[in-house]
């Protein structure tokens, strides 16, 4: 039977990365704008507040203007925020807030300010769930320190806690696990670097930080992928993978909003503790930006 529910996670949705201006501050109208720019170029949605939108040192006021500043240039039904939160009642009132914006969905980490245990994580994500809107899961073990393993997610999908997930373990094998167990869960490409080999294991979609710079290239390759059209994403995915790398790096805001500079989009600094990236490094980023511009991705 097929699911009547709306999906609106599946495609492409970029973490957005924020604009700042010169003093740091929420620069909401280049925010707006570039939601709007990642719509016209082919992606599916945006994924405001999340790591890549730095929402960690955002003030409460300056995240809730980010999700009404984005549903306002793309409509709510693109929007899925991140309300991940160090307690479940901030969660959920995150979730809530998204809600009476207007947003379709929401993607919620573990808690994420001790390493929780697997009752933890279940009750995390049930008192969330509780705001009604569907929740997609951010499995990030490397950052949070709780693995959200096949296993659990199809108990929190089994209870209705969860309809997605987004996949950042870099391990991925485990699409075929999640698929056994809970096969209606929708698996999301968490990690831009795995994306073809996630692609093919049957993601349904792709949380993605490069289109923030090349999206047009990006969703071809996501397209293709999905399709199983090789002839054109392997190779697309060779000329991509050396900027898509950096997405799994403790850099990669710093590094996409390179990119993003250099392909001529608001990019700019990042909020502390985040510093500039090493010359090395912003070398490696301007020379693979270069290469991928040069070679018509855009």
């Amino acid at each position: 039977m097929t699911d009547p529910r709306p999906r609106p996670w599946r495609g492409v949705l970029v973490a957005t990365a924020l604009p700042l201006n010169d003093d740091l501050s929420v620069d909401y109208d280049a925010y707006a704008e570039h939601c709007a720019w990642l719509v016209a170029n082919g992606c599916d949605g945006v994924v405001p507040n999340g790591s890549l939108g730095e929402y960690q040192v955002l003030t409460p006021e300056e995240r809730t203007r980010v999700v009404e500043t984005a549903v306002a240039a793309i409509g709510g039904r693109r929007v899925m925020p991140g309300v991940a939160a160090y307690g479940s009642a901030e969660a959920r009132r995150w979730a809530e807030q998204a809600r009476e914006a207007g947003c379709g969905a929401v993607m919620l980490l573990p808690p994420n300010a001790y390493r929780a245990d697997e009752r933890s994580v279940l009750a995390h994500y049930a008192e969330v769930a509780k705001a009604g809107l569907p929740v997609v899961a951010y499995n990030n073990p490397v950052d949070t320190k709780v693995d959200l393993v096949p296993e659990l997610l199809a108990q929190l999908h089994g209870e209705g806690h969860i309809q997605g997930v987004k996949e950042f373990s870099g391990d991925v094998r485990r699409a075929y696990r999640i698929a056994e167990l809970a096969p209606e869960l929708d698996l999301l490409v968490g990690a831009d670097d795995v994306l073809l080999e996630l692609a093919l294991a049957g993601a349904k979609g792709w949380v993605a930080g490069y289109p923030n710079a090349l999206p047009a290239a990006c969703v071809e390759l996501y397209r293709a992928a999905a399709a199983g059209d090789l002839a054109t994403a392997e190779p697309l995915y060779r000329q991509l993978h050396p900027l898509l790398r950096w997405d799994s790096k403790v850099e990669f805001v710093q590094a996409i909003k390179v990119s993003m500079d250099l392909a001529g989009r608001h990019g700019g600094s990042c909020r502390p503790p985040r510093v500039p990236l090493l010359p090395a490094q912003e070398a490696a980023v301007r020379a693979a930006t270069e290469k991928a511009l040069a070679a018509g991705l855009a």
